[in-house]
């Protein structure tokens, strides 16, 4: 199925399993559903099974939006101990999407429904919302730890064949332009890998690529010690960047722990950097590699050199934990890491152009296809080495794509007479981007013109500006003299002094 069609069965209210390969655009068109649901009028409650796919994605854990926390059975008389502001956000919500649901439990699906059932007085299957399930069962599964319920894959969840699921089986491949590595990612979900895929592999270890490039590890503590030797050995000044919070203290807490971005950023010139953020204006993408050749003056703000030959200035982006249409908690930060070494975990979603990667301790199945999909080709991958365990696939997955591969073939034809639909959303979506990008540009033109005046006009004031602008002002300068020294138009220098000494101290 192609990405235009699933949309569509989703913007039509189906309760819908979007899956497919890594790179097939999963969430991509998750991101567009949200958000024509969002202009809809529908209240959204976006989750995840991990803090990490959930900032992504800017909403909160699947555990923490139903009440459900870390327990594995729920107590006859779990609805009297909600929250008041956790029963409104799971009533007000029209749809819920989980992302990344081949890491839930089956049982945990069916303990989410009986909340959402309970809370809203409904008896159909979470009770009466609409359900979007997300991922693909061939990437990692759900743990099961020695100290708590064993479960597998949700396909195994009673409330799993009540929800009358659409099979959104996506297709098209828009990551990997290598055929030879599409063959051996396509053989290991067929949990059919060959003599010719395991030398094709073996003949890239140790392969030279072109530049440094990233690394990808299965353990926090080699990412950790590999960034930090880098980093050490470059000369230079160290540029460190704080991360800014807003919200209460548990749900600031809470996002710093699933958030990619870090507490503390610190960077060299020459540093090797990843984004960590999607660029609004397609810059860089969540994955671009590059390397930082300079600090803004006046900002401090890295100036970074991507693969892609685009250089950009790094300015501070923002994560939100997000219950519903509630925002708990936000941070703010250069959407950039270190990139020498990065974990397979914290890789998931990105798109590399080249990559070192150590499947020597791969210890999960699904590990390595997660990590070999990361990169467009063969001629981009470079393997430090590579254990057993690495090209295994869960047999349980392989199961189960089968099924879904038969449902979705039933599904596609079922909603087949969507497709005009899409088409004419499309056009719709090319004239709204057009009218769009002519805007932008006009303003480009307008903030161009205004920064041959004012060079910092619409700049972020820095702390060293605020400083020098209550100095001068306390001392008597004019309101002309500042707009001058500042390279900022003088409405901006009241409006900066209000925000400091309060409305009525600049006219």
């Amino acid at each position: 199925m192609d990405q235009q069609l699933a949309l569509e069965i989703l913007l039509d209210g189906h309760n819908v399993l979007l899956t497919g390969p890594a790179g097939s655009g999963k969430t991509y068109v998750l991101n567009e559903f949200i958000r024509h649901a969002k202009k809809a009028g529908k209240h959204v409650s976006v989750t995840a099974t991990t803090g990490l796919a959930a900032t992504h994605l800017g909403g909160t854990t699947i555990h923490a939006w139903s009440g459900i926390g870390v327990h594995d059975e729920l107590p006859e008389d779990f609805e009297d101990y909600l929250l008041k502001s956790r029963r409104d956000i799971i009533e007000t919500t029209d749809v819920l999407v989980i992302d990344e649901v081949s890491m839930l439990h089956d049982y945990r699906l069916d303990m989410v429904d009986m909340v959402a059932r309970k809370v809203r007085d409904d008896e159909r299957p979470f009770g009466g919302l609409q359900v979007v399930l997300c991922g693909d069962f061939f990437q990692l599964p759900p743990v099961n730890r020695t100290d708590s319920r064993d479960g597998g894959f949700v396909v195994g969840s009673d409330v799993w064949s009540q929800l009358e699921l659409v099979m959104c089986y996506l297709g098209e491949q828009h990551r990997q332009d290598d055929q030879l590595l599409l063959d051996i990612l396509s053989a290991m979900r067929r949990g059919d890998i060959r003599c010719c895929h395991a030398e094709a592999l073996l003949s890239r270890v140790d392969a030279s690529l072109d530049s440094t490039v990233t690394e990808l590890h299965t353990v926090n503590v080699d990412v950790d010690r590999i960034n930090a030797e880098r980093l050490e050995r470059l000369d230079g000044e160290s540029h460190v960047y704080e991360a800014q919070t807003t919200g209460k203290e548990n749900y600031v807490a809470s996002l710093k722990r699933s958030c990619i971005a870090l507490e503390q950023l610190v960077l060299k010139r020459d540093a090797l950097v990843m984004a960590i953020k999607n660029s609004p204006e397609r810059k860089y993408v969540n994955g671009s590699v590059g390397t930082v050749v300079g600090f803004e003056e006046g900002t401090d703000y890295p100036i970074v050199t991507f693969r892609n030959g685009r250089t950009v200035t790094m300015k501070p982006d923002s994560w939100e934990l997000r219950d519903g249409d509630k925002k708990r908690a936000g941070l703010t930060q250069i959407p950039l890491r270190l990139a020498w070494a990065i974990t397979i975990h914290k890789s998931q979603g990105m798109t590399l152009d080249a990559a070192r990667i150590d499947l020597r301790k791969a210890f999960v199945e699904g590990m390595g296809y997660v990590a070999l999909s990361r990169v467009r080709s063969l001629d981009g991958l470079s393997l430090v080495g590579i254990n057993q365990m690495a090209l295994r696939i869960s047999p349980e997955a392989l199961r189960i794509d089968g099924e879904l591969r038969k449902r979705a073939t039933e599904d596609h034809a079922r909603f087949e007479h969507l497709r005009a639909r899409a088409v004419k959303r499309g056009k719709t979506v090319a004239k709204e981007a057009a009218a769009k990008e002519k805007k932008a540009s006009s303003w480009n033109e307008r903030l161009e013109k205004m920064r041959e005046k004012h060079p910092n006009a619409y700049r972020p004031w820095t702390h060293e500006q605020d400083e020098l602008l209550k100095q001068d002002f306390q001392q008597g300068a004019p309101i002309e003299e500042l707009s001058k020294k500042l390279g900022r138009h003088e409405r901006s220098i009241v409006l900066r002094l209000q925000k400091h000494f309060g409305e009525d101290i600049a006219t």
